[in-house]
Parts: C-alpha cells; sequence; structure tokens
C-alpha cells in the first residue's frame, strides 16, 4: 500500500478534527457535524480507486 494515501487520509482526519472542534466551541454543532460528514466522504472516494485497484488484481491472480 501506498503511505503517501496514509498519510493524506491522516491529514484529512487532522484538519477535520480540528475544524469540528472549532466550530463545536463556536456552538455551530450542525456544521461540525457536516465536516465530520464530509471529511468521511473525502477520504471514502480516495480510498475507491485503491479498492477497484485491488479488485482488479484479484481478477488476474484468479482468472475471472
Amino acid at each position: 500500500m501506498n503511505t503517501e494515501l496514509i498519510i493524506k487520509i491522516a491529514g484529512i482526519g487532522i484538519l477535520v478534527a480540528v475544524a469540528c472542534q472549532i466550530l463545536s466551541k463556536t456552538g455551530r454543532d450542525e456544521q461540525a457535524t457536516f465536516v465530520a460528514i464530509a471529511g468521511i466522504i473525502i477520504a471514502l472516494v480516495m480510498l475507491v480507486g485503491e479498492i477497484g485497484g485491488l479488485f482488479d488484481k484479484i481478477q488476474t491472480i484468479f482468472g475471472l
């Protein structure tokens, strides 16, 4: 697995956590929830390509 992807996802997690904390402290809990959901979606979109590559490799290994 590419370590660059892990570092990118960790960076997104840190940024989302900081943004959520700031928004929660200022009383904007709804926006904090939206930021958290957006962070999860961004991370999942980044992982979709890697999962697709994994399935392609599995297909070539088993000859399907």
